[in-house]
């Protein structure tokens, strides 16, 4: 890791598409005035040539511009996700969908 483009670290979520990927990213700081711990996430649109599954923990790194919304590549994998860690993310999934359906 010799060059400065930023890498993060997170779980996938998706992995329907060919050769894309979504990996949720989990941010937590400290509110400036407050004090109060700040939990949050984001989703990237991500470039996958190693064929992650969904519960997988990647390495994500920046790149040029591969198409209008992918900007990132994966560049590892940090931990293969177990049956049970899949299972559960498509629970997970499924019930984000009905939700996004019911409104």
């Amino acid at each position: 890791m010799s060059n400065q483009r930023r890498r993060l670290e997170g779980v996938v979520i998706r992995a329907k598409s060919t050769k894309t990927v979504m990996v949720r990213v989990d941010r937590s700081y400290r509110h400036p005035l407050y004090g109060k711990v700040i939990r949050g996430d984001k989703r990237y649109m991500v470039h996958d040539e190693i064929g992650c599954q969904p519960g997988d923990m990647v390495r994500i790194v920046e790149s040029q511009p591969i198409s209008k919304m992918k900007r990132w590549a994966v560049e590892s994998v940090l931990r293969k996700a177990s049956e049970a860690e899949v299972a559960a993310s498509q629970d997970v999934i499924e019930t984000d969908v009905t939700l996004e359906e019911e409104a």
